[in-house]
Formats: C-alpha cells, sequence, structure tokens
C-alpha cells in the first residue's frame, strides 16, 4: 500500500504524439511558415525533466500503466469514432473532428494517455493512493462521444471515471476543469448525469466558441450539475480567487463527491499564447491548496489531477511544479522568477464587472443546484 504518498503518471508514449507542423493554428496553409504545435510535448516533458533536477520526483511514487482498452474507451466514445482513429492512424493520420490534428502512432499516444488517467483514479478511487497526478499527453478535455476537438483525441476524464464507476469504485465525481478552454467533453459526457458535478472556469469565448455559458446546466435528472462560469478576458489572480471561493468550492462542497478529478491546464496562466489571463504559479498552487482541503474535508482526502492544456513551454512547468508540489505537501521548491512580476501587473485584482458577473451567477447557481 501507498497510502499517504502522492502518485505521479507519466510515460514517454505520450511525448511522442505528432500533431504536425501547424503552429498555433488548426492546420497549416500555404503563407503559413510550417513551426511546431502550440501541443507539443515539450511543456510537458520540461515539467517532467524540472521534477526531477529539483528532486520532488523522488518524494513521489513514479507509475507507468497500460494504455486504455477498447472496451474501457468505448463506454464513452462510439464504436465509430473509435474505427476511423484507427484507420487514420493505420493510413496517413488526419484530423479527428474540430482541430485535432494527428499522425501514425498518435492512438498509440491517446491510448497510453487515456491509461494514465485510467489508472489514476482507480488508485486514488480504491485508496490505494491518497491523491495523483497524471501527467496526460495528448490532452483530453474537448473529446466528444464521436469527435476530436481541440488538440483531443479521446476523453481521458470521462473514460477513467465511467470505468470507475462501471466498476463499482466511486459513485460520486466532482470534476473541476480550470483550463482556460471550456471542458466541453465533460459537460457532453454527464449532462444528464446527477451523480457528476462538471465545473468549468474558463475563458468566455475562447475555444470552443459554441459551448460554455453559464446557462448550459445540465438536462433531465442532470440539470443543476453542470456549472460555467465563462471568465472575461485579462482576469486575473482576484477574480479567480474570488470565483473560487464565492462559487467553485461551495458549489462542489455542496455536492459531497465521493472523488474530484481536476482537469489541470496551465493556460490560464500570464505566459501562455493561446489564452488571455493573468494567473501566476502561486495561483495555481493557491488553488490546489483550496481543493486539496476540501477533498480532506469531505471525500476522504480522494483527488486526482489530470494535465491537460498550457503551451508555454518555458512557464507551464514551473505552474506544474508548484501545483505538485503543493498536492504532495512537499517542502521542495523552486524559485518562479515570473511569479512576483506577474502579481503586479495592472487589474491583478478583482474588478468590479468581474465580481458582479461572478456574483449573478452565484445568485443564479443557488435557483437551481439540487443539492
Amino acid at each position: 500500500m501507498s497510502l499517504g504518498r502522492t502518485g505521479f503518471y507519466w510515460h514517454e508514449r505520450c511525448f511522442w504524439h505528432d500533431p504536425g507542423a501547424i503552429g498555433v493554428f488548426s492546420s497549416p496553409g500555404e503563407f503559413l511558415q510550417p513551426q511546431p504545435a502550440s501541443e507539443s510535448p515539450e511543456s510537458k516533458r520540461r515539467l517532467k525533466n524540472l521534477l526531477e533536477v529539483s528532486g520532488l520526483i523522488d518524494e513521489l511514487d513514479v507509475r507507468k500503466a497500460p494504455p486504455a482498452a477498447r472496451e474501457d474507451l468505448a463506454r464513452f466514445h462510439t464504436g465509430r469514432y473509435l474505427d476511423e482513429l484507427d484507420e487514420g492512424d493505420r493510413a496517413q493520420g488526419g484530423d479527428a473532428g474540430d482541430c485535432a490534428p494527428y499522425r501514425p502512432g498518435s492512438l498509440a499516444a491517446a491510448r497510453q494517455s487515456a491509461g494514465l488517467a485510467i489508472a489514476a483514479v482507480e488508485a486514488v478511487a480504491t485508496g490505494e493512493l491518497t491523491n495523483a497526478y497524471a501527467l496526460c499527453r495528448p490532452p483530453g478535455h474537448h473529446a466528444e462521444a464521436d469527435l476530436g476537438r481541440g488538440f483531443c483525441l479521446l476523453g481521458n476524464i470521462p473514460v477513467a471515471i465511467m470505468r470507475a464507476r462501471a466498476k463499482g469504485q466511486v459513485r460520486r465525481v466532482a470534476i473541476l476543469d480550470w483550463d482556460v478552454h471550456h471542458g466541453n467533453g465533460q459537460q457532453a459526457a454527464f449532462y444528464d448525469d446527477p451523480d457528476v458535478l462538471t465545473v468549468s472556469i474558463h475563458q468566455a469565448g475562447n475555444y470552443p466558441l459554441d459551448t460554455g455559458f453559464f446557462e448550459e446546466l445540465g438536462e433531465g435528472a442532470g440539470h443543476g450539475a453542470n456549472l460555467n462560469l465563462p471568465m472575461p478576458p485579462g482576469c486575473g489572480i482576484g477574480a479567480y480567487r474570488y470565483a473560487m471561493q464565492e462559487l467553485v468550492l461551495p458549489a462542489i462542497g455542496g455536492f459531497a463527491p465521493d472523488l474530484i478529478v481536476v482537469a489541470c491546464g496551465f493556460d490560464a496562466c500570464a505566459k501562455d499564447p493561446l489564452g488571455k489571463m493573468m494567473l501566476n504559479s502561486a495561483a495555481f498552487a493557491a488553488m490546489t491548496q483550496q481543493v486539496k482541503a476540501l477533498a480532506e474535508r469531505i471525500s476522504d482526502s480522494r483527488l486526482v489531477m489530470i494535465h491537460e492544456g498550457g503551451y508555454s513551454e518555458g512557464y507551464a512547468p514551473l505552474c506544474g511544479h508548484a501545483v505538485i508540489q503543493t498536492l504532495a505537501g512537499s517542502r521542495i521548491s523552486v524559485p518562479d522568477p515570473q511569479n512576483d512580476e506577474i502579481a503586479a501587473w495592472a487589474y491583478q485584482s478583482l474588478q468590479p464587472h468581474q465580481r458582479a458577473l461572478i456574483d449573478n451567477w452565484r445568485q443564479g447557481w443557488l435557483r437551481v443546484a439540487p443539492f
């Protein structure tokens, strides 16, 4: 038994996924000079390397995991979609739907990524580990049942949660997605499910353009178990702090899940090329501490963090190290030379329009929350 230690799941195979030379775009073009895709392995590999160099990895329970089986993927994804991915992977690759390019070999990486999420959720749900971090790539929070979206081929979190529930390892789950883009994949997977609370705090109108509005509250028995906080561009530490304290944490606490899963993207950081938010590494550590404390109070400390976006190769690793240090309760830290400078930027404090939005959402949520 490893109870009391923090699990860290990773696999080199995940770093080998190649979306092609598309830069920050969804596909190459005649006047777009080829460059590595924003969703590259470097931000993830550099995080793993930073854990090695700092020594923090030696305090973690480092684990590999088998790739996800077809049976597990099929609980969420349609057979047609899985067949199309397999055919494309054996041919020349392609696009899995909406800005989800892949090459031969990508499906093996995606199945490995989902396998890491499965193993992390299982170990924590069964009490083998107290908490865990899975360094997944490709990311998964945009993938839908029959469609790849936003660099995501397979829905790592829905696949892992559906498997754990099917095996009776967990019943009631809360998902918190703080990636800068909307967690549409989790929302779609559990939109009518009253036993899975999906919360997404994201930049409004970034990606996808057609989802992520507060009015999307779930349907049927799941009405009130889906919460979106579409934050306006330019939100910083004060706005995120207020949103967490006033709405996100109370919503999860009231739901009282058996397990909390965080879709842990770092693209809300101030240095990300695909987001317009202003968080620093200390802000991500603070949110982690808040969720960890909540998990200790309501779910026997069961908390899993699944790596999602974050495209600053230099800054995302510092954010990730701060999160994993906090998750593990370690004293091993690394200096962040940008942390204080970002915190000193103008408009980092809670702005009146941000407060008004969050207060309005809170009142609206209290009217529909079924718990």
